[in-house]
Formats: C-alpha cells, structure tokens, sequence
C-alpha cells in the first residue's frame, strides 16, 4: 500500500469514519508493531488564514489557534492512539501553538523542534527544514512510532501531499 494511501486510511480511522475503519486493522497493526513515523498536521484551527504580522511563538493570544472542533479532533486522534494500543515514543513539534496544542491533546507531551516550525512567511527556509526534516523521518525509530506535529506548508515540501487539518499517516 502506498504512502499516500496509508495516510488517508489513517486519517479515517482516526477520526473514526466506520467505513474505512471496518477493513483497515492492517494499518493500526502497522502502527502497533512501532517503528514508524507519523506526520500529523495540527488540528483544526479558527477560521483565517496564517497569522498576524509580527506575532511572537511565545504569545498564543494573536496567533491562529485550535478551535473547539480541533481540539476535540486532536483529543481524538490521542485516544484511537491509545484504545488501540499504538506505541507512541517521542512527539515532535512545531513551536506555533496551534501543533503544541495539537500534540499535547493527542499524545499528552511534545518537544519543540524548530525544523517543523511553518516556513509559510519565508520561504527561504524551506530547503534547510525540509532535509533536516527528511533525515530524521528516515531514521525510523527502534521503538514506539515517532510523531512529528507540523503544518500544510512543511508536509506538502515534504511529500508533495496537501494535507487537510488534523491529518496523520505513516510511512
């Protein structure tokens, strides 16, 4: 099955859609066996698009944040996570507080890690984030499934997919 493939059914199992859910257990098996890396792009967010100029990473107040509905995608993705017994071991996120929010929901921690962080606003950036990225998704981890919590700009760099919102995969 390929990647793009295992990402969509992911997503569907994890926000529950039955259909989908009801053939797929060889994707949660997958995921249950560790070693792997799931990229999560964070959750829904307000309406609007990027943040305001000048915000700080520090201050979460200007920047656009999870809504209701994203946190609650977020808290859900977290407890298929664990109602099927997927090994989580280290989560990884952006500094932007909408994927800090996104992952401590799901997997309950994270670490920063700046190479997730959105180039959206300088796209300089990109080349140097998507390789260190790149490097460490190759590194698949000994144990557990590695998550990195990241946005739409580095996922599509990275693997030419358009994520939506809240969308998780494996490769």
């Amino acid at each position: 099955m390929d990647c793009l493939r295992i990402a969509f059914s992911i997503l569907l199992l994890v926000l529950g859609v039955p259909e989908v859910a009801r053939g797929s257990e060889a994707l949660w098996d997958l995921l249950r066996a560790g070693g792997h890396v799931v990229v999560i792009r964070h959750a829904s967010t307000e309406p609007g698009i990027g943040d305001p100029p000048g915000f700080r990473l520090d201050d979460c107040a200007p920047q656009r944040n999870l809504s209701a509905a994203g946190r609650e995608e977020a808290r859900r993705i977290g407890e298929a996570f664990r109602t099927r017994g997927i090994p989580v071991g280290q989560v990884l996120s952006s500094r932007w507080c909408r994927c800090l929010e996104t992952a401590r929901l799901a997997f309950r921690r994270e670490e920063t890690w700046p190479p997730l962080d959105s180039f959206f606003d300088d796209r300089s950036r990109e080349p140097e984030q998507t390789r260190a990225v790149g490097a460490r998704a190759s590194e698949r981890p000994g144990s557990g499934n590695l998550i990195l919590v990241t946005h739409q700009v580095n996922i599509s760099a990275l693997t030419g997919i358009y994520p939506a919102q809240g969308v998780s995969w494996s490769c």
